[in-house]
């Protein structure tokens, strides 16, 4: 931790002058944290915390990561911004990286996995009128999470997000998680693409089965139809691989990143085969920051870091962290289930996961909610198993198991 923060801070006195002047659409918690190193977060009153929140699957490289400190700098120090009127090296690097990486040919650049999302539809119902001017709808799975804009909100699969916000846009269809048949019966002449998580992060952290999407694959190759992955909260790693598509043995024709690709500084991106991706000419679509030269070279350090051996360790650390919770589960029975795919973790609860989180902030231990009874653990990339064991022993005194 660096010294500018060693004298504390009364963390209410920022609390208060933060309800007097923020709007009230977050249910924050009453910490103040001024500080971050790898997986700890330092508060206002200098109280270290383990996090396993990560910014919500944000800071895969941990808090204040050198590399990427470094590269922030740097490039702060040479060129924020000149907008896309013109070329800028670092975005044109990164988008390198990711085509050759991935099964994507081209790459546009955004700020957030909203934006991502939202360009995602905008492709597949521009490049679907190719086919058939009729095809415009979207198939997507209830219980999904897909952004909080008008059209990303329709397509996100769960009522309570979007009461209040009606008429939606229309043109999305919502069927079952991990039911390739319900999405065959879904299907129309009006069919544009099929979108879908290939793990449901807000949802839960549901997995669905494995030749799930294999047979979603073969039901878009037989009608003609695009495959859209969002993997805003699963893709850069963190399953296990780069993305999580990849274990599936099927590739998409449009994928969306956000999240942890900048660790920690916003930046979204679409990716798609360039037979889809030409149809977005001049005009189409737009982002006046997307893909500035500073968010691309924060995420061009986080892909650096990418490497083989990094994802290696990531999965280890995962089957490590997975294994620990399945042990406590049988201690408790508190506990209904545990699942999870590399450093993607979720616990359904017999208690409320809410009075859970907040003991284990009184232990000094950070959290996240997917629902009412889902715990969801998100630790950066980079956590050690000290501090798996660490946050799972805290989890056992919150929950009561006996050592």
């Amino acid at each position: 931790m660096g010294k500018q923060f060693a004298v504390a801070v009364p963390p209410q006195k920022w609390i208060k002058k933060g309800e007097r002047v923020l709007m009230p659409n977050y249910a924050r918690f009453p910490l103040v944290f001024t500080e971050g190193s790898g997986s700890i977060l330092l508060s206002a009153d200098n109280t270290p915390y383990l996090d396993f929140v990560s910014g919500i699957a944000v800071n895969s490289l941990g808090h204040c990561n050198k590399t990427l400190v470094n590269a922030i700098c740097k490039q702060a120090n040479t060129l924020l911004h000149i907008s896309n009127l013109y070329y800028n090296i670092p975005q044109i690097e990164l988008a390198e990286w990711l085509t050759e990486h991935s099964f994507a040919d081209q790459a546009f650049f955004c700020n957030s996995g909203a934006e991502a999302n939202e360009a995602a539809i905008k492709l597949a119902r521009l490049f679907a009128k190719t086919i058939n001017p009729q095809r415009f709808e979207i198939i997507s799975a209830e219980n999904s999470f897909h952004g909080r804009t008008l059209a990303t909100l329709a397509a996100t699969g769960q009522k309570k997000h979007q009461k209040g916000f009606e008429p939606l846009p229309k043109g999305f269809k919502h069927v079952p998680f991990d039911d390739a048949q319900a999405i065959e019966k879904a299907i129309t002449p009006k069919t544009a693409a099929i979108f879908l998580e290939p793990i449901q992060g807000e949802g839960g952290v549901k997995i669905p089965k494995s030749n799930y999407l294999a047979e979603v694959r073969k039901l878009c190759d037989k009608n003609n139809l695009l495959l859209i992955f969002d993997e805003v909260q699963t893709g850069m790693g963190r399953t296990g691989t780069l993305f999580a598509y990849e274990q599936s043995g099927i590739t998409p024709d449009i994928m969306t990143l956000a999240k942890g690709l900048g660790g920690g500084f916003p930046i979204g991106a679409m990716l798609a085969t360039k037979k889809i991706s030409t149809v977005f000419t001049p005009g189409k679509h737009a982002s006046t920051f997307g893909g500035n030269p500073l968010a691309c070279s924060a995420a061009n350090a986080v892909t650096q870091q990418m490497t083989p051996v990094f994802l290696k360790r990531t999965q280890g650390a995962g089957q490590y962290l997975l294994k620990k919770l399945v042990l406590m589960q049988s201690q408790t029975g508190l506990i209904k289930e545990v699942r999870g795919a590399g450093l993607l973790v979720g616990i359904d609860l017999l208690v409320p996961a809410l009075e859970v989180m907040k003991k284990a902030h009184n232990k000094g231990l950070l959290l996240s909610r997917t629902s009412e009874n889902t715990l969801r653990m998100t630790p950066p990339l980079t956590v050690s198993r000290k501090e798996i064991d660490q946050a799972v022993s805290i989890l056992k005194e919150v929950l009561g198991v006996k050592a």
